[in-house]
């Protein structure tokens, strides 16, 4: 039961695009804590798409604070926020919630204002959790094939049927606690 409640998304989407500025508003959310890779772009994607661009800056636009956090190195974090222009941090080693809390000090946010956004339940949702903040989950945008991350994908199905389960076998409904 702990790990579920730890594991377990509060919502599910179709694409980071379908977190809009008015759905975060909805949920009563002043800012966001996103990952970067497979949730925001492939991990070949060494600068931001434009996609990603235009997104973000309705986000900025509609006054909500964004961060962005990776596992993945300095230069690759720094190169893709280059144009983003948020606050970014790298080899932030989620699931540990150091710099998700780090994040929420900086935007001046509580964890009952923050989301996160993230393609993986063993990463992404359980450092948000960590963090005392709301896991809002998409599918990976181009999974990698590597057995350690089938391993992964096959841990957090279980959770993702129970998701689904929960919110009538639609994986996009929202169910935000």
């Amino acid at each position: 039961m702990f790990l579920e409640k730890k594991l377990m998304p509060d919502m599910t989407l179709g694409s980071y695009r379908d977190l809009t500025p008015s759905v975060l508003s909805s949920l009563g959310a002043t800012a966001l804590i996103s990952d970067i890779d497979n949730t925001l772009a492939t991990y070949d994607d060494l600068d931001s798409p434009p996609e990603v661009e235009e997104w973000i800056a309705s986000l900025k636009a509609a006054g909500i604070s964004v961060t962005l956090v990776s596992n993945n190195g300095r230069r690759r974090v720094e190169r893709f926020n280059s144009t983003l222009l948020c606050n970014a941090y790298s080899n932030v080693k989620k699931p540990s919630a150091k710099y998700l809390i780090a994040a929420m000090a900086d935007m001046q946010s509580a964890p009952e204002e923050t989301v996160f956004l993230g393609d993986q339940l063993l990463t992404d949702a359980l450092a948000a959790h960590r963090a005392g903040i709301r896991a809002v989950i998409v599918p990976p945008i181009k999974d990698k094939k590597s057995l350690f991350f089938r391993f992964k994908r096959a841990l957090e199905r279980p959770y993702m049927k129970k998701y689904k389960k929960l919110n009538g076998g639609d994986a996009e409904k929202e169910n935000i606690k």
